[in-house]
């Protein structure tokens, strides 16, 4: 075949003959099978463009000397495997003896590299290991060679990416953020350590879910969380109307310190969780669907006097149980305020720690991570794939922020 690119009579002619190689062909797995019509016509394609490419860096044809006006020439070829959507096809590409071919078609690294990359980022952020993906690029490229330091190398990348998202301003008003921590092992001076990973999961004007940041700190405590919320503060948060957290004492003081009209809810399951705890197993059935009464009352006044019955009941035997449920009453009742889908989504934690599932589903290949950015990245990565479905506003959001609007009067603009 000619070294030329390929003239209309010669891409007829290679087209003639991979017709007449269909002709033998039983299946499309023949057709696009190594060696088929369609891998042969690609790779004779490829080829030909990557020798005129060849001869344009040089400025001369082939057994062209007469024309050669440089010190460079040809130095044979090299071998590269390539996987098309025709299979695997071997290419001869050219090199110069001076090696200074780049070959645009098939560039060495750049186009390559950049679509690599975004293979190996997408992999580290549905929770494969660097190892891992390393054997699994190496399969995806004929044996390329990828090293599980090269890995690493590409995810930092994501690093800056990840700390300019933490850093990005948000919206002035959240209608609903849930608090909540999650725990890891993480190497620190030459010892492990558990770190807390405090995480801020709200539902936004549109009803949609957005991360608003996490924080890697110690173990969980009050104090850190006032950073939290001073930071969230500090990025364009005017007000929250309610905020959903667990039982972690003094949360609630230190949301109220930096967001002073915010409604707190105590999560209700937590509540019941440790209630339970110190409760008879003999009687925690029983007791439990007492308190049954209490949070699926219709209001709260009917609450109340659920939770005397169930003093009346089981005070003198679980005196501790029934003081906690008095002493958190204010923050825990909150939801009886409001219709039954708001009650339903804010009178648990359940949105943030189904969050938290998928968060370990990224993270349970590594029981432990070497430094506090390795951690921050991949979290980041897995927030970033989780959000690609929070697209959609929650169910029947229009009738809940109307009726948001109306509960927290001129602290929400609806814009109408």
């Amino acid at each position: 075949m000619s070294e030329q690119i390929f003239s209309e009579e010669n891409f007829k002619q290679k087209y003639f003959e991979a017709m007449e190689m269909a002709k033998t062909c039983k299946s499309v797995e023949d057709i696009s099978a190594k060696d088929g019509p369609l891998s042969n016509m690609f790779k004779d394609i490829i080829e030909v463009m990557l020798k005129q490419e060849m001869t344009e860096h040089l400025g001369y044809e082939h057994n062209d000397a007469r024309a050669k006006n440089t010190d460079n020439s040809r130095n044979g070829s090299y071998k590269k495997n390539l996987k098309t959507e025709s299979g695997k096809v071997e290419i001869e590409i050219p090199r110069d003896r001076n090696g200074e071919f780049e070959p645009k078609i098939l560039p060495k690294n750049k186009t390559k590299t950049s679509e690599l990359e975004k293979k190996i980022i997408s992999m580290y952020a549905k929770g494969m290991t660097t190892t891992d993906i390393a054997e699994h690029v190496s399969d995806m490229y004929l044996g390329a060679d990828i090293s599980a330091t090269f890995i690493s190398q590409v995810t930092a990348k994501v690093l800056p990416l990840a700390k300019e998202w933490q850093a990005r301003m948000l919206d002035k008003v959240y209608p609903v953020v849930f608090f909540d921590a999650i725990h890891y092992k993480v190497r620190e001076d030459g010892k492990v350590v558990s770190k807390a990973v405090y995480v801020s999961l709200a539902i936004n004007m549109e009803g949609k879910r957005e991360v608003l940041g996490f924080y890697v700190g110690e173990a969980e405590s009050s104090k850190f969380w006032m950073q939290v919320f001073t930071d969230l503060s500090n990025r364009g948060v005017n007000d929250i109307l309610i905020a959903c957290v667990d039982g972690l004492k003094g949360l609630p003081d230190a949301i109220n310190t930096v967001f002073p009209k915010t409604e707190i809810q105590l999560c209700v399951v937590h509540q019941i969780r440790n209630s339970l705890k110190y409760v008879g197993s003999l009687n925690q059935k029983e007791f439990a669907k007492d308190l049954k009464l209490i949070y699926k009352a219709t209001n709260e006044e009917i609450a109340k006097e659920e939770l005397n019955n169930l003093d009346k009941k089981w005070g003198e035997k679980y005196p501790v149980v029934i003081r906690s449920w008095e002493n958190n009453w204010d923050n825990l009742a909150n939801f009886f305020q409001y219709s039954a889908p708001i009650r339903k989504m804010i009178y648990t934690t359940n949105i943030i720690e189904g969050f938290h599932r998928q968060l370990r589903k990224v993270t349970k290949n590594r029981g432990l991570f070497p430094h506090n950015d390795s951690l921050f990245k991949l979290l980041y990565l897995a927030t970033t794939e989780a959000s690609k479905k929070w697209n959609m506003p929650r169910q029947g959001w229009a009738e809940m922020i109307g009726q948001l609007a109306i509960h927290f009067e001129d602290r929400v603009d609806l814009g109408i």
